[in-house]
């Protein structure tokens, strides 16, 4: 590892799974470069990466050219090639999209037609092949995409960590960036009482994405409001309650893909998550509140608009989360076996959400750049399953490639 930190070739600005993947990316193209890795938290993946379902996602809900079909397509062998390399478990469980009534084998159909056209493998089964294969799952009709899995992707973090100190990073804990500023000959970073020189900077700050972006002058029209996601572990149900993970068919008027049981690589299954409104940008409970984070939200123009646009689906989610009976009642649209008694608060996660003053939720990735830096301005699902390209593409972007 180099001693002179004062001055580097490359700095990577955030320790998620994203950040990592770009890190080791650089030391892959650059060997004989200096690169420091600059995380707030004491630990790495300490939000998004290390608070999500821990799916592997196929590619099949992604608008067919967007940049998260081509990244998920191309992450699903990334991330296995990567664990299998490293020893880090997975499964590869499968997936099955479930319709429950004619509405929605229509958009079930519309979303295998997509699949296809992402040249995603995708099975469409009857309601009793679906059946036969989760005997505990109400289904009309439903999906099935076999090269879905699991994996912990807080382990995947991890080792990328230890991967890039071995090979000579540097990865500083509780380095939160505050400021700096941009020159002719690169960039300069304010940590705390410290100052850090470097060439070029990369900045994968999820939740703080569009704060950072402002910090360095980069351009943008957009704001991130986060979204807890609540998850509940399900106890008192068989081991072999489902095989696969089982997905309802996404409804249009929502941004998100609804609630869902997911296996763990731990044992047992967990349900979730909802969506609603955080009021911290690092929020994990209902009541975490960030005065300045809540105003930031409240204040944009662009949040009024998407709460206008989709008020009763947000109504919907709130009063799921208000009452735990209510959430059940998605649950058991598909799965009815599952009770009240089941569910067990599970840790939450909060997605960065980037939406567009005219109200718009960016979908896709979106990166944006300066003559020495580019930021992860949106990097939502499947971010964690894409990492390794993402992070391919975030380093041609930045040299010039």
């Amino acid at each position: 590892m180099h001693d002179d930190l004062t001055s580097v070739d490359f700095a990577v600005v955030g320790g998620g799974i994203v950040g990592l993947a770009t890190a080791l990316r650089l030391q892959e193209l650059h060997p004989r470069s200096r690169i420091t890795l600059l995380e707030k938290e004491t630990a790495v993946a300490q939000h998004q990466s290390g608070r999500n379902s821990g799916v592997i996602h196929a590619g099949v809900y992604y608008a067919p050219g967007s940049l998260k079909a081509q990244f998920s397509r191309q992450g699903v062998s990334a991330t296995r090639g990567f664990c299998d390399e490293h020893g880090i478990p997975y499964s590869i469980c499968g997936k099955l999209i479930v319709a429950t009534d004619t509405d929605e084998i229509t958009r079930m159909e519309a979303l295998e037609t997509r699949a296809r056209a992402n040249g995603i493998e995708i099975d469409r089964l009857s309601g009793a092949e679906a059946r036969a294969l989760e005997p505990a799952i109400k289904a009309t009709a439903a999906l099935l995409s076999p090269s879905t899995g699991i994996v912990d992707y807080g382990l995947v973090a991890a080792r990328m960590a230890e991967l890039f100190i071995d090979r000579g990073g540097a990865l500083r804990l509780g380095a939160e960036v505050t400021g700096g500023t941009e020159t002719e000959a690169g960039i300069t970073l304010n940590i705390g009482q410290e100052t850090l020189s470097a060439g070029k900077a990369v900045f994968c700050g999820g939740l703080m994405a569009d704060r950072l972006a402002r910090c360095f002058g980069a351009e943008i029209d957009f704001r991130i409001i986060p979204f807890r996601g609540e998850y509940f572990a399900i106890r008192n149900q068989p081991a072999d309650l489902v095989r696969h993970l089982i997905y309802p068919v996404p409804d249009p008027e929502r941004p998100f893909l609804g609630v869902h049981l997911t296996r763990k690589m731990n044992g047992g299954f967990t349900v979730g998550p909802n969506a609603v409104l955080a009021m911290k940008r690092e929020g994990y409970r209902k009541t975490d509140i960030s005065l300045t984070d809540l105003a930031e939200s409240l204040s944009y123009p662009g949040f009024w608009r998407v709460v206008a646009r989709n008020f009763g689906p947000a109504m919907n989610e709130l009063t799921a989360s208000t009452f735990r009976r209510l959430y059940l009642q998605k649950v058991h649209k598909y799965c009815d076996q599952i009770s009240l008694a089941d569910l067990v608060p599970y840790k939450a996660g909060v997605r960065a959400q980037a939406v567009a003053s005219d109200g718009r939720m960016i979908d896709d990735f979106l990166f944006t750049d300066t003559r020495h830096t580019l930021h992860v301005c949106n990097a939502p699902s499947p971010a964690a399953t894409s990492a390794l390209p993402i992070a391919a593409h975030i380093v041609e972007r930045l040299l010039g490639g």
